[in-house]
């Protein structure tokens, strides 16, 4: 059985006249009735778990979704998941789910860029597609994957880097997982080994900001983001090179125990310790400030939350 689990989003979206823009407005089972199609792919069970849009989640609300989740996974009777959501958020709660539900049940997210009274609504295709990719057996051991306009993406790369193309998602660090093409399901390549996070009860709990830095910047944000922050992602210029004041700042932070992940700007390639002049990265690292990894930042952000959730070491 694919559970599909209905959060809201655009996908559920209808003009409100009288609100002046899109407001979510269908359950499931209304979505359901516009995909008359997905009956034909495989049996489904509906989970109307919200109708929210993407902007009004909080960590709480993201840690309720991912322990919903992770139930549906270990239901034996389930096997795929796919998570209808909003576009603005859709590469957080991807990147969550593929660090912290366990099992190869495939779970698929996907959504919508258009609403659902559009002539051109991809709700459509994009549910039909995440359906065929959560009920292919090939899917399993993958973890979490977003699906859109035909992508296969996998949720620990996925990334929105258009704010209304209907193909607005890519993967610039990690590439696709496969297509959906002519209604089958086509892998680029086989599952990855998968480090997966427990979260427990607690849930995210950790506050990580994201700091971007820019020419003149003296480190005035970042050390405020330190008197109360967990953590900071510290969002450098290149290949993560900062102001010599933002440098020393981010150092300042890390004698206060608050932890300092640099990432870049930039939507692909990643901090490279190369440089050694005042607030270079290469000085900034050996400091003891960490490398963001194969992330933009994020999902750095996301993943230096659930690391310090978890108390786990942040892994670049």
């Amino acid at each position: 059985m694919i559970r599909i689990v209905f959060t809201g989003g655009t996908i559920s979206m209808q003009h409100d006249a009288a609100r002046g823009g899109s407001v979510p407005a269908l359950d499931g089972a209304a979505l359901l009735a516009l995909a008359p199609e997905i009956a034909a792919i495989a049996p489904v069970d509906v989970v109307d778990f919200a109708r929210l849009p993407a902007a009004q989640q909080t960590l709480a609300w993201l840690t309720s979704l991912q322990q919903r989740i992770t139930a549906l996974a270990a239901d034996p009777t389930t096997t795929g998941i796919v998570v209808t959501h909003g576009t603005d958020t859709l590469e957080e709660t991807a990147y969550l789910l593929a660090r912290t539900v366990p099992g190869d049940v495939p779970i698929v997210v996907t959504g919508a860029m258009r609403t659902a009274g559009a002539t051109d609504w991809d709700g459509t295709r994009n549910l039909a597609d995440a359906v065929r990719v959560a009920s292919d057996a090939d899917a399993r051991g993958r973890g979490a994957l977003a699906v859109f306009h035909g992508r296969v993406l996998p949720g620990l790369g996925t990334c929105k880097r258009d704010a209304m193309a209907l193909d607005a998602f890519s993967a610039p660090h990690l590439g696709e997982e496969g297509v959906v093409m002519d209604a089958m399901v086509r892998w680029h390549r086989p599952p990855a080994e998968r480090r997966v996070v427990s979260l427990g009860l607690v849930g995210l709990t950790a506050r990580v900001p994201l700091v971007y830095s820019m020419p003149g910047d003296d480190g005035a944000l970042i050390r405020a983001a330190a008197t109360w922050a967990d953590g900071i992602v510290v969002v450098g210029i290149g290949s993560g090179n900062l102001p010599p004041g933002a440098a020393d700042a981010a150092v300042e932070s890390l004698t206060l125990g608050v932890p300092i992940v640099l990432a870049s700007r930039c939507i692909a390639g990643e901090v490279t310790p190369i440089y050694g002049f005042d607030g270079g990265s290469a000085v900034s690292v050996r400091r003891g400030l960490v490398p963001a990894g194969l992330r933009t930042a994020q999902l750095a952000r996301l993943e230096l939350a659930i690391t310090l959730s978890a108390g786990v070491p942040y892994a670049a």
